[in-house]
C-alpha cells in the first residue's frame, strides 16, 4: 500500500448547517499536506471524513484508488487530546495497538518508536509523568506502532507553549524524513503550515472549499531559523492575509 489519499467532492451537513461543500483533496505517497483556514471552518470534520469516522453527505474517499468506507487501520488519526490511556504506561499504551491485532514482534516495534520519538528511558511512566511535548510525541508514536500508510493530525500541538511548538514541529519533520508516511495536518497557524507541509490547502469559510493550494518552497530542512527569512516572513503575510480574508 503506497498511501495515496484522494477525496473528491466532498459535501456535508449537519441538519440544516452545510459545512463541506464539494471538496477535493489529493495527498500523494509520503506528501505532507498541512489544511489550514479560519476557526470553525470545519477543518476537522473534512479530516473525520478523510479517517472513515464521518459518512459524506457526496462524493467519495479513496486510499489507493480504493474507497474509504469506514475507520482502518490504515489510516492513524491523532485527536488534538491525544489516545494515550492514562492508566496504562508509556510502554503498554504503544504495544495495545499491536498487541490487540496480534502481531508477534510487539517488543521490537515499540522500541523502535521509542527510540524515534526519543522516548527511550520513560516507557515505564504513566502520561500525567510526561510533559504536553512528550505526551504529544507518544500519542504520535501509539499510533505510528500501527504502521498506517496515512497519519491524519488534528492540531496536534495547539495547546503547546511556543518554544516547545517549534521544537515539535522540527521533531515531526525528521520523523516524517525517517520513516515517510502519506500526511494531513489540520491546523489554523499559518506558520506551522509552512514548517510542516509540503503543501498547504487553504479553506474558506462555511460552507468550507479549498480554495487556493499552495507547494512550500523551503525544501525538507525546515526549522527554526526558516522563520526569520525574508521569503518565509513574506509568504506568511500573504497567507495570512488570505485567511483572514475568508
Amino acid at each position: 500500500m503506497t498511501g495515496r489519499l484522494e477525496a473528491r467532492g466532498i459535501r456535508k451537513s449537519f441538519d440544516s448547517l452545510a459545512v463541506l461543500d464539494g471538496v477535493d483533496v489529493l495527498v500523494e505517497s509520503g506528501q505532507v499536506l498541512c489544511l489550514l483556514g479560519p476557526s470553525g471552518c470545519g477543518k476537522t470534520t473534512l479530516l473525520r471524513v478523510l479517517a472513515g469516522f464521518e459518512p459524506s453527505d457526496e462524493g467519495q474517499v479513496l486510499l489507493d484508488d480504493v474507497a474509504v468506507r469506514g475507520p482502518s487501520l490504515a489510516l492513524g488519526v491523532v485527536a488534538q487530546s491525544g489516545g494515550l490511556f492514562p492508566w496504562l504506561t508509556l510502554r503498554d499504551n504503544l504495544a495495545f495497538g499491536p498487541r490487540h491485532n496480534g502481531r508477534s514482534d510487539v517488543d521490537a516495534v515499540v522500541d523502535e518508536l521509542l527510540n524515534a520519538t526519543g522516548l527511550n528511558g520513560f516507557d515505564g511512566s504513566l502520561p500525567r509523568e510526561l510533559s504536553g511535548g512528550m505526551r504529544q510525541r507518544a500519542s504520535i508514536a501509539q499510533v505510528l506502532t500501527n504502521r498506517p500508510p496515512v497519519l491524519l493530525l488534528d492540531e496536534p500541538f495547539g495547546a503547546l507553549d511556543a518554544q516547545t511548538r517549534l521544537r515539535m514541529h522540527e521533531w515531526l519533520r525528521a520523523l516524517l524524513g525517517q520513516r515517510p508516511t502519506t500526511t494531513v495536518l489540520v491546523t489554523h497557524d499559518v506558520e506551522e503550515a509552512l514548517l510542516l507541509g509540503d503543501q498547504v490547502g487553504l479553506l474558506s469559510g462555511r460552507p468550507s472549499l479549498i480554495t487556493k493550494r499552495l507547494v512550500v518552497p523551503f525544501g525538507a530542512h525546515r526549522g527554526r531559523h526558516t522563520v526569520s527569512r525574508p521569503d518565509f516572513v513574506r509568504l506568511k503575510a500573504e497567507v495570512l492575509d488570505q485567511v483572514l480574508a475568508t
